[in-house]
């Protein structure tokens, strides 16, 4: 129960903030998630914008060859440069160059389109380059004529493969047909500004419907349109609102050489991940566009929001294990307090009880010791100098123990206080010799009045009386207990006493009786050796 306890405000804390962190985790998520969305839906319109510009540049194309079909292929600049000038292409059709007729002629009959170039726009214009394969497409009609168009007249186009391969899929076919990524003619004999160019054929003569060969026999030429993709794009992605993407187009697979056009904000990849491709067809190719978003890309919601809502979730969870944990100190305070109380009042009635034991047991041994005393006494005298020289005894032995709390006494201490008492500060403590040993209160008491009394006898009776002699006391633990030698030498000879007298009955009521030990009196030729054992609980 108290491991439960001291676990609640951990319990408190991984709950709140495993629930902040999910409601934060889920806040993120879904805030990506709507950028994610917002971010494919822009790029949806991006998709959407370049299409309709590509259709609408179609339509004009597809009008183009409906202009030519209905003047049976035979349509002045006149008429082009008036039909190009309604459309307004250079205001409306941004991205588009121009737009051009090239006859189609077998190799040979190229005079017949210098012809044309002649009667259309003077001078002298020769088909270019001089070689050719054995068809030739040259350009003999492009409007407006500006300084760059005016290079490209003349331009065999069927001499370059990538035209070539355009228009021979548009014959097939009978639709509109793009080519890869080609740079355009800029004038005569060199070529620059990167784009691509869409063929319409026009077929007289045959219907949609016809055979591929009868149809492509009966092509007389192309329509055609070229494209500067930069102009193109940017017309398309120019409409307000601007949208916050980068782009990337090719035609086909993604490389270098496959690029068609790259828009010059760079993106943003600080926003995460975000990316995604969409593929096109245009004029039967396929281009490959790839939407990144730049650092105008605005989140609909705030990614700080659940940084804030998780930060918020883990000081909440904090403070919480923190007012618990608090809660639990105070409640552990009161309870120690209390606890200590009650602790305090059962010492208090346990030391009352000791005290009272105490005093019993001191003044049953004081009126012991004091019938005892009056019984062996002949004068007043005798019994008050016998009986306070015992009380001292006692009193030593209690301010052993009064010192040690009642615990525990020294015996080298309490042999010396008390021989001293009886024989004086004369007494060598190298005659004390033993190992250094604690005993009980019981037997503190009962040793103490046991040496008084040796103490006592061998200065009336033995060695410590006569001046010569000495007084040696040694000891030792056993395995059973304490075991004390006493020995007297020089007092001369020590005869065994007729009757115990008082002293002698007082030491084997402390030893044997109170303390369970033994008593063991030897009597040699110069003294006398007292051996006394008493079990100790280890």
């Amino acid at each position: 129960m108290e491991r439960v306890k001291r676990l609640f405000p951990v319990v408190v804390f991984v709950s709140v903030a495993t629930a902040s962190l999910a409601m934060a985790g889920y806040a993120y998520v879904a805030a990506t998630d709507a950028a994610r969305i917002k971010f494919e839906s822009t790029a949806d319109d991006a998709v959407n914008r370049i299409e309709t510009r590509l259709e609408l540049h179609l339509s004009m194309l597809r009008a183009t060859l409906a202009l030519f079909k209905t003047g049976n292929g035979m349509v002045s600049r006149d008429a082009l440069r008036s039909f190009v000038a309604a459309l307004d292409i250079k205001d409306r059709y941004a991205g588009i160059r121009g737009l051009g007729y090239a006859r189609l002629l077998r190799k040979g009959g190229e005079k017949a389109a210098e012809d044309d170039l002649a009667r259309n726009y003077g001078g002298e214009i020769r088909v270019w380059p001089p070689e050719g394969g054995s068809q030739r497409t040259p350009i003999t009609l492009l409007e407006p004529l500006d300084e760059s168009n005016r290079g490209a007249l003349g331009y065999d186009m069927m001499s370059e493969p990538t035209r070539r391969a355009a228009m021979m899929r548009a014959m097939e076919m009978g639709e509109p047909r793009a080519t890869g990524l080609v740079p355009l003619v800029r004038d005569a004999g060199s070529m620059s500004q990167p784009g691509f160019l869409i063929y319409l054929p026009l077929v007289l003569g045959a219907s949609d419907d016809a055979p591929v060969a009868q149809r492509m026999a009966a092509t007389a030429g192309f329509v055609y349109a070229p494209f500067r993709a930069a102009d193109l794009f940017g017309a398309a992605l120019s409409r307000a609102p601007l949208l916050p993407l980068a782009i990337e187009v090719y035609d086909g697979e993604p490389k270098p050489e496959t690029l068609i056009f790259r828009s010059q904000t760079p993106p943003d990849r600080s926003m995460g991940r975000f990316g995604t491709s969409r593929q096109v067809q245009v004029a039967g190719r396929t281009w490959l566009l790839r939407f990144e978003p730049t650092s105008n890309f605005a989140w609909p919601a705030s990614r700080m929001a659940a940084i804030a809502l998780g930060l918020f979730g883990l000081a909440l969870a904090t403070a919480l294990a923190y007012v618990v944990r608090s809660g639990e100190k105070a409640y552990e305070a009161v309870r120690a307090l209390n606890e200590a109380g009650e602790k305090a009042l059962q010492e208090k009635d346990l030391l009352l009880q000791e005290m009272k034991h105490r005093i019993k047991n001191s003044l049953a041994r004081v009126l012991a010791i004091a019938r005892q005393t009056a019984s062996g006494a002949k004068t007043v005298e005798d019994f008050s100098a016998s009986f306070s020289a015992r009380l001292q005894a006692m009193s030593a032995s209690q301010d052993m123990l009064t010192r040690s709390r009642w615990q525990k006494a020294d015996l080298r201490e309490l042999l010396l206080t008390e021989v001293e008492q009886v024989l004086g500060n004369g007494m060598d403590a190298d005659r004390l010799t033993g190992p250094q040993v604690e005993i009980d209160e019981a037997t503190t008491q009962a040793l103490g009045l046991t040496f008084h009394e040796l103490a006592t006898n061998a200065l009336k009776y033995g060695a410590a009386g006569t001046g010569k002699g000495t007084v040696a006391v040694t000891w030792s633990l056993t395995r059973g207990g304490l075991r004390l030698f006493w020995r007297e030498r020089g007092g001369g000879k020590v005869e065994p006493p007729e009757r115990k007298g008082f002293g002698t009955r007082l030491i084997d009521a402390n030893i044997v009786r109170e303390l369970g030990g033994s008593v063991e009196r030897r009597y040699p030729e110069d003294g006398i050796d007292i051996e006394i054992f008493i079990p100790l609980k280890r």
